[in-house]
């Protein structure tokens, strides 16, 4: 060489992965036949609506229609029977699907190719994945909603400790907290839903970014390929991966709601809590120490919401710099949102069996819900109600109930009258109506409220939406 080095030690630079030096590593950086693979079902579809679209145009003819489109049939067998081989040399899955059809059909599968672009192609395909995935977390977000409302619907009357900052707040019931989850997971289904809409338009006909001059019909392939309507701008068209980060946001934000859910799984699966214990299909148990039943399936569910977040990260990442139209980093897209939706899928479908799986404790639920003073609101509320104290006042003088409760180590519903009018003579024995847990949760009536009677109405209403 030139520079007085040689092919031996030129080649140890580049590593002995890379035998071959620059060429190897060039064919290891392009090649996404590795991942995108993944996408054969929908680059076949979308090739044999493209197909149909050309004959009825007059663009190819229908004998070449017919040979290409029975031949994407046989290689899409191929592939599902496990018979077809990939070859990283041909790049992609939309080069390994065209090689192999010139094999079968010979000079009509070039015609196939007419008036699109890898860039379109690789649009619709990536875009025809994502709404059939969101389509599948609608049912599985559908299904986990279902197994809250059947679960709240039980333990409607069901007496737990309601929380804030992790500290015993009020009382409410266990079917008023699983109608919360139901809320939230209804919020992500309604995203999905959203999500659906937005990327309803086939890329298909965009080309390599400007169009292109062949009559073709982009409205007849939007229809054959179940979109609304087809993109209206080519150059947006081939640039846009909105659809791939909406999902991966949409992702990220139901992860986030399944990982607070599994946190509390975990927390009252423990001793200390007991609120709720998994069957052995969802926990294990340790190597060394007997006694113990480990909430693993939760813990990996809370872990799963990284990996989630870290692809929306990345791919906003990738996207951000780029200038339009297509560049070879949009490649890096698949990856990440394959991984998401794996991770996302599985999620669901744990924390659904979960769900299902978990026996409540409502009588440990019940005591805990006593502790901590948690009537105090109750109490407060009776003296504004029927005494006609200032709310601020009010809370004046609960304070001092509950001192003088913490003194004496007991709850506030075992305080004396004596003692509670001693503190304030508007007190009367109406209050120990209101004391009592039972009594504190059906007195939450506001719409919305942890009443039994409103939590049912609540279930009823998404019964009707589910």
């Amino acid at each position: 060489m030139a520079d007085g080095t040689d092919t031996k030690s030129s080649n140890q630079m580049w590593g002995g992965r890379f035998a071959s030096g620059p060429a190897a590593i060039m064919e290891e950086i392009n090649a996404s036949i590795g991942f995108d693979k993944k996408l054969f079902a929908q680059d076949i579809r979308g090739s044999i609506a493209h197909a149909g679209m050309l004959a009825h145009q007059g663009i190819i003819s229908t004998e070449d229609k017919d040979k290409i489109v029975h031949g994407l049939n046989t290689i899409l067998s191929e592939i599902e029977s496990g018979n077809f081989e990939f070859s990283r040399r041909l790049e992609d899955i939309h080069m390994n699907v065209e090689a192999r059809l010139a094999t079968l059909i010979g000079p009509a599968a070039g015609r196939l190719h007419t008036a699109r672009s890898r860039n379109d192609q690789v649009a619709l395909d990536f875009r025809l994945w994502v709404k059939e995935e969101l389509q599948k977390c609608e049912q599985a977000l559908t299904e986990l909603m279902s197994a809250f409302l059947d679960r709240a619907e039980e333990h409607a009357d069901s007496v737990m400790p309601g929380f804030t900052h992790l500290q015993t707040a009020q009382p409410v019931t266990f079917g008023h907290h699983c109608m919360a989850y139901v809320e939230m997971f209804g919020r992500d289904r309604s995203r999905v839903r959203h999500a659906i809409e937005h990327m309803d338009e086939s890329p298909i006909g965009a080309a390599a970014l400007a169009g292109t001059g062949f009559p073709i019909d982009r409205h007849m392939t939007a229809k054959a390929l179940g979109f609304r309507e087809p993109t209206r701008n080519s150059i947006d068209t081939v640039s846009d991966r909105d659809f791939a980060l909406e999902f991966l946001s949409i992702a990220a934000i139901a992860g986030m709601h399944l990982s607070r859910l599994a946190e509390e799984i975990v927390i009252w699966s423990t001793p200390q809590f007991g609120f709720v214990r998994l069957s052995d299909a969802f926990s294990t148990g340790s190597s060394i120490m007997p006694q113990k039943k480990n909430p693993d399936a939760a813990e990996l569910v809370r872990a799963k919401t990284g990996r989630i977040n870290g692809s929306l990260v990345a791919l906003l990442t990738i996207m951000k710099g780029l200038p339009l139209a297509y560049s070879k980093d949009m490649q890096e897209d698949k990856e990440q949102v394959f991984d998401a939706a794996e991770s996302l899928e599985l999620a669901i479908a744990a924390m659904t069996g979960m769900v299902r799986d978990m026996t409540i404790n409502t009588a440990r639920m019940k005591a805990a819900a006593g502790s901590g003073y948690s009537t105090a609101t109750d109490l407060a509320d009776w003296l504004v109600r029927e005494a006609g104290l200032p709310f601020r006042d009010a809370h004046h003088v609960t304070g001092r109930a509950v001192a003088l409760a913490e003194s004496k180590s007991c709850d506030l519903a075992e305080l004396s009258l004596e003692e509670l009018q001693a503190i304030h003579p508007a007190i009367t024995a109406k209050i120990f109506d209101v004391l009592t847990v039972e009594a504190s949760v059906a007195s939450r009536k506001s719409y919305g409220g942890t009443a039994p009677s409103e939590v049912r109405k609540q279930i009823a209403f998404w019964r009707a939406r589910n």
